[in-house]
């Protein structure tokens, strides 16, 4: 058997090459050809952009299931366990199948990397046509699918989706894409298929310019955040959540409650919402208001402005970029200006954390610690430290810091721990252990 054990499939996944030099769908093409175009035999609707994915797919399952649908997610990075980046309605994918699946596609990718050793299946390739077979097996209704990295050449961009999404364009993955906007942009714009819709969050001018021109180059139909449809009316409410109006040229509705916070997760829901009623036109899936509104009410995303205590207020946040932290500073700006914040804050090698901590810094009513993780990829707190101008108190363990910050607040400050996904699934697992 190619892998005995959960864990050595695991293992396996997570020994392949991270990633060739150049970026190519040569790979995963010749992958997906050997197992019948797995791809073809799903309907998808495909997600990309620097920050708000996850939360646009999320939002997108809910609206689905909420019209009785079976889903298939494909998401990045996991918070518990790996197998929650191929789930169906949001039931992560079992030990037992992703070990199945595995010793299914695995000797059969041995055989691909053999004809070509200096070229071989990624880790990231390897996962999406684990994916693409599962989801082909199960069939569900819809899959959707969230990019890896970029588009143009991401291993998830196979695939001929009903509908594509470009939720934001930021600087993120620089070293991949370019270090502009229209160049990122034009990674992302990769994912736009012929004569298929695409639905567009907030973005710049110029990098949307991009966007709009391959569109047009393709003849598929954009809609555009805050031309094509709007979130306007927007109230945080106290039950930790906000209020909005949705308005399109095709809908119009009003009050719509979504469980989380942040004036940038009303955009990540106008763009489902938008997404979702494209969907439901081109598959003739018969939408009511009342089943967007439950549907939304539903949409809670871990690790995203999560509450995971009231008394310290105790907050997770996986922003992990300089528009995500931006992003953050302006909710923490918006809805806790009357209390002294407690920010533990850790990052990856490759994020710009001079600007985010520059960010962080400028809020008057933040008190900034600075500490690390368990990780390869991790910036060490010393490294963190010389990026700040200012004095900061570090810990060189999460654990501790956190401790020290306990000690030192009071019930009615905040505690917010972010800078990475990867910091907030390490937090999330102690406190859910």
């Amino acid at each position: 058997m190619y892998a005995e054990t959960y864990e050595a499939a695991l293992t396996i996944i997570h020994n392949r090459p991270k990633m060739h030099k150049e970026g190519s769908l040569k790979r995963i093409k010749r992958a997906v050809a050997a197992f019948q175009h797995p791809e073809k035999k799903l309907r998808v609707i495909h997600v990309a952009g620097t920050n708000g994915k996850g939360s646009v797919v999320n939002d997108l399952r809910c609206l689905l299931e909420e019209q009785g649908l079976t889903v298939g997610t494909f998401t990045s990075p996991f918070l518990m366990r790996f197998n929650e980046r191929i789930s169906l309605n949001g039931q992560p994918i079992s030990d037992k199948a992703l070990l199945d699946l595995v010793n299914l596609v695995g000797p059969k990718i041995t055989e691909l990397d053999a004809v070509d050793p200096t070229n071989q299946i990624t880790e990231f390739e390897f996962i999406t046509l684990l994916m693409l077979v599962y989801f082909a097996e199960k069939q569900p209704d819809v899959a959707i699918i969230e990019v890896g990295i970029g588009g143009l050449t991401d291993a998830t961009n196979v695939v001929t989706p009903i509908v594509s999404v470009i939720t934001t364009i930021g600087y993120d993955h620089m070293a991949l894409l370019g270090d502009t906007l229209p160049k990122i942009a034009k990674h992302k714009a990769g994912i736009i298929k012929e004569r298929r819709p695409v639905v567009v969050g907030d973005i710049a001018a110029e990098p949307l310019a991009v966007i709009k021109q391959k569109a047009a180059s393709l003849a598929s139909p954009i809609s555009c955040l805050g031309g094509d449809f709007k979130a306007i009316n927007r109230n945080t409410l106290p039950t930790w959540a906000e209020s909005f109006d949705f308005i399109s040229d095709q809908q119009v509705i009003k009050n719509l409650v979504l469980p989380m916070l942040g004036d940038y997760q009303i955009d990540n829901a106008a763009v489902a919402i938008t997404a979702f009623l494209i969907f439901a036109k081109e598959t003739s899936l018969n939408v009511t208001e009342r089943s967007v509104r439950h549907g939304l009410a539903k949409s809670i995303w871990a690790g995203r402005l999560e509450k995971i205590n009231d008394e310290p207020l105790i907050i997770l946040d996986g922003a992990h970029n300089e528009p995500a932290v931006r992003a953050l500073a302006a909710t923490l700006r918006q809805d806790f200006a009357q209390q002294e914040i407690y920010l533990i804050f850790a990052a990856l090698k490759d994020k710009d954390t001079v600007t985010m901590l520059k960010l962080l810094e400028g809020l008057p009513n933040v008190h900034l610690v600075l500490t690390q993780f368990q990780g390869a990829r991790v910036e060490s707190v010393a490294e963190l430290a010389a990026d700040s101008a200012e004095k900061i108190p570090i810990f060189e363990h999460w654990q501790e810091a956190f401790q020290a910050v306990v000690q030192q607040s009071s019930t009615d400050d905040v505690i917010l721990l972010t800078g990475s996904l990867y910091f907030v699934s390490e937090v999330r697992q102690y406190f859910k252990a």
